[in-house]
């Protein structure tokens, strides 16, 4: 962990977490997803962090939509470019493949980003469902996700991912479970007792 690292609040819960909690919201109720990711976005707004969604089943539009219907301001003036709305496909595959490498360079380069313009923290969200479309490289997600989290000590991105478990297998859900050290479970956050270290995954 980071020696001057914070603690954030994430807005659907009361407990703090550090910056750069890596968490997974496995989901099949579209409601309450929107409820704890709206939540996780106006809290990261409210505190002044740099705040990213990456979008895959909506555009940026109807995702700014429908956070101001659950009453999330989004910033303007000269706080707008704190939270941004980016499709997946330019985040995660801008080339059509995806690497994790190169997703991992660019969360450094968000923080890094964040913290020289004066953020104290700097938060993100994305749907996986990106990952199902055959995009050469996708099978390396799972990958990504256990390299994440030694990433994420040095550089505190506090992440949500998001899987719908109505579109992912369960084999696929099992190894998210094993790749996040933190769920979210009817709108808390809990420690995993499926995850393993990164190595110890990465040997399977």
């Amino acid at each position: 962990m980071c020696k001057n690292q914070i603690s954030v609040n994430m807005g659907f819960t009361n407990e703090q977490f550090p910056a750069g909690t890596h968490m997974c919201l496995i989901y099949s109720n579209e409601d309450e997803r929107k409820k704890i990711i709206s939540k996780f976005i106006e809290a990261g707004n409210s505190s002044g962090e740099k705040v990213a969604y990456f979008a895959d089943e909506m555009s940026p539009e109807e995702v700014k939509t429908w956070l101001g219907e659950k009453g999330v301001e989004i910033p303007a003036g000269h706080k707008k470019n704190s939270f941004s709305v980016t499709c997946t496909a330019n985040v995660y595959h801008p080339d059509g493949t995806f690497t994790p490498e190169a997703m991992l360079d660019k969360l450094k380069a968000m923080h890094e980003g964040a913290r020289d313009e004066g953020y104290p923290a700097s938060r993100v969200s994305g749907e996986m469902s990106w990952a199902l479309k055959g995009i050469p490289g996708s099978d390396r997600l799972m990958e990504y996700e256990a390299k994440l989290n030694n990433v994420l000590p040095e550089y505190p991105v506090t992440a949500i991912c998001q899987y719908d478990a109505n579109k992912f297998d369960g084999a696929t859900i099992f190894k998210c479970l094993q790749v996040h050290p933190y769920m979210i479970v009817h709108g808390q956050i809990v420690r995993n007792p499926y995850y393993m270290k990164p190595e110890d995954f990465l040997k399977l």
